[in-house]
């Protein structure tokens, strides 16, 4: 099994990233931030404008450390990659399966499955941990919804029919996410999901989560050999981790989003923490987004026992292991793809 190695998140927008031998250097002008031995390292990410030595790109790419840019907000804005790793005959499968409706349509309704699983169990966690703080006739109403519609998604007979029982899905998950926020309501309320630019504290984060894990998932799937920008749901479109988007569904509710509403109900984040721009934008301040991705690498640590291997494993490598899965599955290992599913 892999090891779960470190993520370097780079928050200051003046930085320069250098390599000296082994090491990579944080450089602000002239001014030395900080470094660290590229060996302890599976990515980097870099919040910053100034960029990256083309060394240290190079070092990257030969030790598969995935290399990420985003801007100061949080928008995604490349990948770094090197030479494409894997079996040649393990990506023309994937193409050949891509392009199948039947077979793509069968995997993607295993991630649209574990996507509406695990946001059932989000809710049934809820009225179970905090029956007296929340309406929990409306949440368990919620949960209910979803456990029939699985069955249901199961058997739909086309992709846009897929989409449309998943839309339906989420509308009832957001409808009622609202009650899992216990603490500082006034400064995080939800009426629902926007983003592009998000509108609220909540959504920010959200937004920003999913950005981050959706990166996580790429960097796993380009790991075990698949190519992440082809994909089985989600449409492929140039610069566009297909792939990685449609194995995150699985993921959002109990990782993402559980993870937000602790960040929130442990009053790790508060109203402070955010600006509103003039056209509505809700942005994070500096200072909360290395909180933010201080506390994500420590959820990253925390131990499961994944449900389909029955073995004890860190949050950080699931996605590591759900790429593994997907790939057992193309080889012909496995009759079908496995989704993550939490309880």
């Amino acid at each position: 099994m892999k090891k779960l190695l470190n993520t370097l998140y780079v928050t200051s927008e003046d930085s320069y990233l250098a390599l000296d031998g082994e090491n990579i250097v944080v450089l602000d002008k002239e001014k030395e931030l900080g470094r660290l031995p590229l060996h302890n390292l599976e990515g980097i990410v870099s919040f910053g404008y100034r960029g990256t030595s083309p060394a240290l790109m190079g070092a990257c790419a030969e030790r598969n450390i995935s290399l990420c840019y985003m801007t100061p907000g949080g928008k995604f804005l490349a990948r770094v990659t090197g030479n494409v790793k894997g079996n040649v005959v393990l990506r023309q499968r994937q193409y050949k399966a891509s392009m199948d409706e039947i077979e793509s349509l069968e995997i993607a309704k295993n991630c649209i499955i574990g996507k509406v699983f695990n946001a059932r169990w989000v809710l049934e966690r809820a009225t179970r941990d905090h029956s007296m703080q929340i309406d929990a006739e409306r949440v368990k109403k919620a949960s209910t919804m979803l456990k029939g519609s699985i069955p249901v998604i199961q058997e739909s007979q086309s992709k846009e029919q897929l989409r449309g029982y998943e839309g339906e899905a989420a509308s009832v998950y957001f409808g009622v996410f609202d009650e899992l926020i216990l603490q500082q309501k006034k400064d995080f309320s939800f009426g629902g999901r926007n983003k592009r630019p998000p509108h609220d504290n909540v959504n920010a984060m959200l937004s920003f989560i999913y950005t981050i894990l959706t990166n996580n998932i790429a960097a796993a799937l380009e790991l075990v050999g698949l190519d992440p920008y082809v994909g089985v749901l989600h449409t492929e479109r140039p610069g566009r981790a297909s792939l990685a988007l449609d194995l995150i569904e699985e993921l959002r509710a109990v990782l993402a989003d559980r993870f937000v509403l602790s960040l929130i109900n442990k009053r790790i984040v508060n109203g402070k923490d955010f600006q509103k721009k003039e056209n509505g934008a809700v942005l994070m301040k500096d200072d909360a987004r290395r909180k933010i991705l201080t506390e994500w690498q420590n959820k990253k640590k925390e131990t499961l026992t994944h449900p389909y291997l029955n073995e004890k494993v860190e949050w950080g490598m699931v996605p590591y292991i759900q790429a593994m899965l997907l790939a057992r599955y193309l080889r012909g290992d496995l009759d079908a793809y496995p989704p993550f599913l939490w309880k």
